[in-house]
């Protein structure tokens, strides 16, 4: 698929989005609530419905419901959200993600499954995407992968993001693609280890204690200062967003660091690996 029409579909996804979150802001201002007044009583932050209203974020099912029930709006959100044109490149649930992690200040990131999208090579995020089920179109994997790569742009922008990983090293060592694929990877992951505001570091086997258990995780700062948390599964994807919650994810990543090799072993483990190709 050309660039074209990649940026075509995506801007008539976005106005979709914008229409929406337009009709929220007359539905709300007709029922002569603020926005702070309409996040309390739907339970959500004040930024969430003004993000929504500004089309910066997109209405979720379960809040446009809520907000069909609190303004009377006869299921007309409802029924707007469920005619948005399908979202090509992300599912509908991991949007909210892709949105903050485009403006976000800083991520830190724990994957023990997969290398992080943000890290990986068109070849190995092809190998990835080659592995779903139900299998993928070429035309999916083609457009999966083309949008996996534009997410990197913010890793190498004037003023990016401070981003921390701790990957595992089955990650690491996985051969995702064959062999040229793999050495392709392990070369670009020595090549993100150095840029300044990249810091890679790689979780060795055989701990005897380890404190990401539970599975992969990410953490994000705002634009706004906020931290947020985001994990995701087979069919779903969630943000956390509970003060509690996000704090539980915080204090388990900063014991992944702690209990990881330091950015300097990793980079030598990197190197070692590379010799031995």
């Amino acid at each position: 698929m050309s660039n074209r029409s990649r940026s075509a579909r995506g801007r008539k996804n976005a106005s979709a989005v914008k229409l929406v979150g337009s009709l929220v802001g007359v539905f709300r201002r007709a029922k002569g609530l603020t926005q702070r007044e309409l996040a309390e009583a739907v339970g959500v932050d004040e930024e969430t419905i003004a993000s929504v209203e500004q089309g910066r974020r997109t209405l979720k099912e379960d809040v446009a419901e809520l907000l069909d029930q609190l303004l009377d709006t006869k299921g007309a959100l409802s029924v707007a959200l469920r005619h948005l044109p399908e979202v090509d490149l992300f599912p509908r649930w991991a949007e909210g993600y892709i949105d903050l992690e485009r403006e976000a200040l800083a991520l830190s990131w724990y994957d023990n499954q997969v290398l992080p999208g943000l890290l990986q090579t068109p070849a190995y995020a092809r190998a990835v995407f080659l592995h779903e089920v139900p299998a993928l179109t070429e035309e999916e994997i083609d457009q999966r992968v083309a949008a996996r790569m534009e997410r990197q742009e913010i890793l190498q922008r004037k003023g990016p993001p401070t981003v921390s990983f701790v990957i595992s090293e089955v990650t690491v060592m996985d051969r995702l693609g064959g062999d040229a694929v793999y050495a392709e990877q392990l070369r670009r992951l020595r090549e993100w280890a150095d840029l300044p505001a990249v810091t890679l570091q790689i979780m060795p086997v055989g701990r005897d204690f380890h404190a990401g258990l539970s599975g992969p995780f990410i953490l994000v700062e705002t634009a706004d200062h906020q931290r947020v948390g985001y994990v995701e599964g087979q069919l779903h994807g969630r943000l956390i967003t509970d003060p509690d919650n996000v704090s539980v994810l915080e204090r388990k990543y900063a014991m992944l660091r702690s209990q990881a090799l330091n950015p300097q072993e990793s980079k030598r483990l990197l190197d070692r690996l590379l010799g031995d190709q």
